[in-house]
């Protein structure tokens, strides 16, 4: 089942190197619609629970502190088949195998430091959004 609705969050790398603009810019030329959007910083507690599903990998601990490193930018966006197709425009996790004209391929140091995050599927997109958000009867 394809939903219309996804999750993202500008990464601290994203926001510390001046490219919240150009990447909510891209989001939107690619047809997407801007549903919520918040400025925050996670704390480490709340990065580990945002990111619990990773608890028992060997990145967890690197990647709760970087993600509390600075602030974030979390989106609720809105496009028919929306997953799939944010999916398509961030690129892949490494910058270095992104296609060209993606978000990580244009803005992306690193694996680690990738500019954003995307929700890799319809339950997760509602599930990282809810936990931004408190819109449940709306998204």
């Amino acid at each position: 089942m394809t939903t219309n609705r996804t999750f993202t969050m500008i990464k601290p790398d994203g926001i510390e190197n001046g490219y919240s603009g150009a990447i909510l810019d891209h989001i939107l030329k690619a047809g997407f619609k801007i549903i919520a959007m918040k400025y925050t910083r996670l704390s480490p507690e709340t990065a580990g629970q945002f990111y619990a599903i990773h608890k028992e990998r060997p990145f967890y601990k690197d990647l709760v502190s970087y993600m509390s490193s600075g602030p974030i930018v979390a989106v609720i966006l809105e496009k028919e088949n929306a997953v799939e197709d944010f999916r398509t425009i961030i690129g892949a996790t490494d910058p270095t195998k992104a296609a060209d004209g993606t978000i990580r391929k244009l803005y992306a140091k690193s694996i680690e430091a990738n500019a954003v995050h995307g929700s890799d599927s319809n339950e997760n997109a509602a599930i990282e959004g809810n936990f931004f958000f408190s819109m449940l009867e709306r998204f």
